[in-house]
């Protein structure tokens, strides 16, 4: 099983979540808020190589902590992941829109400068900023749009820059999502949850109820659930190794 976007340090109990992760072999990666939380996933987490830990820091956030981006860009010598990071466009962030940008391409050349990075991004309602970003940086790493809300022109579009796309059951849960789902590159999709954010039925998911996604793609590609598992293995494989 895969949870490619996951806030482990967020759960109530973090440390029970993580010995279920290692009981059930699962691959995660834990994206961090800020490079604070970075350092203190890296203490839980400790030497399991099936959980990667993704340094940080949310555009939600930018506004009281942007001056922690160069602990961020200072991380990436010890991760190849960045995570969460990008654009929020939503009315309560707009304010600070400007500064989330100024780090965003910070954080984007620190990348460049350090040979790419596996990037997951957060888009909403910025996703045509947020692509405007990726064009302009040059050779960030591999971007990965977790949660994609965009349309399905600028599916296109981020497909184009090279990007992947993390999908998890509570975006599957809408007609958009996984209309935008059906028509994603299967070649760059993996499994994501967003836990403990992202919910189903009320309740937070957890990082196995990843494969709730499995049986959507399956039915969206028209593909047997075994194809699709395996095709979810190969794509991480050719990511992070």
């Amino acid at each position: 099983m895969i949870d490619f976007h996951c806030h482990l340090d967020l759960y109530p109990e973090p440390a029970k979540v993580v010995a279920e992760v290692a009981k059930r072999g699962m691959y995660v990666l834990a994206v961090t808020t800020t490079p604070r939380a970075f350092e203190g996933n890296l203490r839980f987490v400790g030497s399991n190589r099936r959980i990667r830990v993704a340094v940080g820091l949310h555009p939600e956030l930018v506004g009281e902590r942007h001056a922690e981006v160069g602990l961020v860009c200072a991380a990436l010598l010890r991760t190849r992941y960045v995570g969460e990071v990008g654009l929020d466009g939503s009315p309560q962030h707009w304010g600070t829109f400007a500064t989330q940008r100024n780090v965003l391409r910070t954080i984007f050349k620190a990348c460049c400068d350090q040979g790419g990075r596996v990037i997951s991004l957060h888009s909403r309602m910025a996703v045509q900023a947020v692509l405007d970003e990726i064009e302009q940086a040059g050779p960030i790493g591999t971007p990965v749009m977790h949660w994609f809300g965009g349309t399905p022109d600028e599916m296109v579009r981020a497909s184009g820059l090279g990007c992947w796309f993390s999908v998890g059951p509570a975006m599957l849960n809408s007609k958009k999502g996984r209309l935008l789902a059906a028509g994603m590159p299967r070649d760059r999709v993996l499994p994501e949850t967003d836990g403990p954010f992202g919910q189903s039925r009320g309740k937070p998911l957890t990082p196995w109820d990843c494969e709730l996604v499995i049986p959507i793609l399956a039915d969206l590609w028209d593909m047997p659930l075994s194809a699709v598992e395996a095709l979810m293995s190969d794509n991480l494989r050719r990511l992070v190794i």
